[in-house]
């Protein structure tokens, strides 16, 4: 018996695969992961009682059933819309705002591109909000989409509010005045940073999640951490801020190059930033299907979700729910 509450969502995942014959152009076109356009049809013959593909490595065919069903779900999802449009759904949804936390190349600016070409038809805006602790509280407020950050490392009020996708364990690296002594390593073990005073953002309340994720890090291994300094804006007023406090400071491998200094990776152990992609719990909007699926895409294509052996994540590090 077939349920009166059958979400459109699956037969339009299903409509896509039948007109492609092919999975991964289905979830392309659907903006979705192909695991949970799989998922998806799987529930569909789940509640429906019968297979309606054949799959082997080489093609996917429907089934008698798949064929019985292809006209009757699209006359459903015809209906569905003409219910929509006649009651304003049909609008164009506004643009999704994404923070990037800064003008440069990052994990989520590469996810954002992937993502722009996936929906090419919908208005993704970059924006730059410098720390997910702000970016956060600007999401829960409505006034901001999706951003990218260190999720575990929020207040758990504001946590709670969010729903997230991890997308990267991210590598660690430092910033060094060219001149410093310990320029001249690379990679840089974290013990020789004993003794060395690092900023991490003390004194920034936008970065909170970055700074208590370096307190861990730093803990027992003689690391400080530098005293509050201007926040810089601009390659310009960074470097001159460094020559002034010539402290190192904690980023990620993918932190821009910054003129007067040197980008050195860590290492014995490798430390790793977890990075997830975090919205507002019930929100949704075709450009975050897209950011969701090009997370996922990007993820398994570039290993950003793989651990290696001896590395060094948070203690509190808890499995991300894998969206919301």
């Amino acid at each position: 018996m077939i349920p009166r509450d059958l979400e459109p969502r699956l037969l339009r995942g299903f409509v896509a695969a039948a007109e492609e014959l092919h999975f991964t152009r289905a979830a392309a076109r659907l903006y979705v992961a192909q695991q949970a356009l799989s998922r998806d049809i799987r529930r569909l013959e789940q509640t429906l009682g019968a297979p309606l593909f054949t799959r082997t490595t080489r093609q996917v065919e429907l089934t008698a059933e798949g064929h019985r069903l292809l006209p009757l779900a699209r006359r459903v999802l015809r209906a569905h819309e003409e219910l929509a449009a006649a009651f304003g759904g049909a609008a164009e949804p506004r643009a999704l705002l994404v923070d990037l936390n800064t003008d440069g190349p990052s994990t989520g600016r590469a996810v954002l591109e992937r993502a722009r070409e996936l929906a090419p038809d919908h208005e993704l805006m970059a924006r730059f909000e410098s720390g997910l602790t702000h970016a956060a509280a600007e999401i829960a407020a409505g006034r901001l989409d999706v951003s990218f950050g260190y999720a575990d490392g929020l207040d758990p009020a504001l946590r709670a509010r969010l729903a997230r996708r991890p997308v990267r364990y991210e590598p660690l690296a430092v910033l060094l005045p060219e001149d410093h002594a310990l320029a001249a390593l690379s990679p840089v073990p974290l013990d020789a940073l004993a003794g060395e005073s690092v900023y991490t953002g003390a004194g920034n309340p936008r970065t909170l999640e970055w700074t208590g994720l370096a307190r861990e890090l730093f803990a027992g291994r003689g690391i400080g951490a530098a005293p509050p300094a201007p926040v810089a804006v601009g390659k310009e007023e960074f470097r001159r801020v460094m020559a002034k406090t010539r402290n190192p400071v904690l980023v990620t491998v993918d932190f821009p190059d910054m003129p007067g200094s040197v980008k050195r990776p860590l290492t014995a152990p490798v430390p790793l930033s977890p990075l997830s992609m975090v919205w507002r719990k019930g929100f949704s909007h075709p450009g975050l299907d897209a950011l969701r699926a090009a997370a996922d895409a990007l993820a398994a294509e570039r290993g950003w979700l793989e651990v290696p052996p001896g590395s060094w994540v948070p203690a509190r590090l808890t499995p991300g729910p894998g969206g919301g």
